[in-house]
């Protein structure tokens, strides 16, 4: 079944590749390590914890389409057996053409049976996503080009567990600004988990490798400085999850409504791949693990596994 998927595994020698190494100086106090899982089909590979952070994660959804209403179905279905309680969206949120129904014909309804249950979607604002959706309310945006919010785990008896806080980035332009903002939030943070998450990717074995080498060299340094755990990002249409790079796990979910099939190329820096269908991730932060599966429109598992998060560079 697997096979089928047509999943990319590590371990894919590329020719001539070259993978910035990062500047001296730049030190960490914390680190990750990843184990794959292998949920049987139809399972949640999640260990649905009590009092867990539990979201979903979309990229590249705003279509319209019946690509985009099957994964919407599918988050649906899947919410029955893992009760996510919001969905951080990774740009292109609204793809063009821009007109007035648009938030109604591909937001609205296709999530409305995820928005009705009460669940709330945090977007951060991609390339083809126009200004004004930062006033847009249910994109929880603020007016804002970035921002950050945090999640708590509950423990039994109402006490405090493992912390999670997100920073939602603008990738379309790292101005000076926002880049003070990224290392003043992270320094003053107190997290245990800290989440960034951005529309274009800082690693990705498809077509924009050029730009993310670029992008990664002015924000990479502060994401390791600020001990950022996972980064999250879309852009390229489809799922890939890097080898852990400076103590970083990085996520590529850019296929909740769009796709370009047999994009991801041989590379050594991918750990699983999937480029066949759209797709979405399902993600459970409990204590110092954090519990990941991504799921393909057919409600099929093409990745899973667990981050565990350790102190030690």
């Amino acid at each position: 079944m697997r096979a089928a998927l047509a999943i990319v595994a590590a371990g894919v020698l590329c020719v001539g590749c070259r993978y910035d190494r990062l500047e001296p100086g730049a030190r960490r106090t914390t680190r990750t390590e990843v184990r794959e899982l292998t949920p049987a089909a139809g399972q949640i590979a999640m260990p649905l914890h009590e009092g867990s952070v539990r979201f979903a994660v979309i990229g590249d959804s705003g279509r319209g389409d019946d690509a985009q209403r099957a994964i919407a179905q599918q988050m649906t279905a899947w919410r029955a057996k893992f009760p996510f309680e919001f969905v951080i969206m990774l740009g292109d949120n609204i793809y063009p053409p821009h007109r007035p129904d648009d938030y109604v014909r591909k937001f609205e309804e296709p999530y409305r049976a995820l928005l009705d249950a009460g669940v709330t979607f945090h977007a951060a604002i991609g390339n083809h996503d126009p200004p004004v959706e930062l006033d847009y309310p249910k994109f929880n945006m603020g007016g804002h080009r970035y921002y950050t919010f945090r999640r708590n785990e509950q423990r039994l008896r109402g006490l405090a567990g493992a912390g999670a806080r997100f920073f939602v980035l603008d990738s379309r332009s790292l101005d000076p600004g926002q880049l003070k903002w990224l290392r003043d939030e992270l320094t003053k943070s107190e997290t245990r988990w800290k989440i960034c998450y951005m529309h274009h990717p800082l690693y990705t074995s498809g077509r924009y490798a050029s730009s993310a080498r670029a992008l990664r060299l002015v924000v990479e340094p502060l994401l390791v400085e600020g001990d950022v755990d996972v980064v999250l990002s879309g852009h390229e249409h489809f799922y890939e999850r890097t080898q852990p790079r400076h103590g970083i796990s990085y996520f590529i979910s850019g296929g909740a409504g769009s796709l370009r099939k047999a994009d991801i190329r041989p590379s050594p820096l991918t750990a699983r791949g999937f480029d066949t269908d759209y797709h979405f991730l399902l993600m459970e932060i409990s204590g110092d693990e954090l519990y990941f599966q991504a799921i393909s429109r057919t409600g099929q598992t093409v990745d899973a596994g667990v981050i565990t998060r350790k102190t030690g560079p």
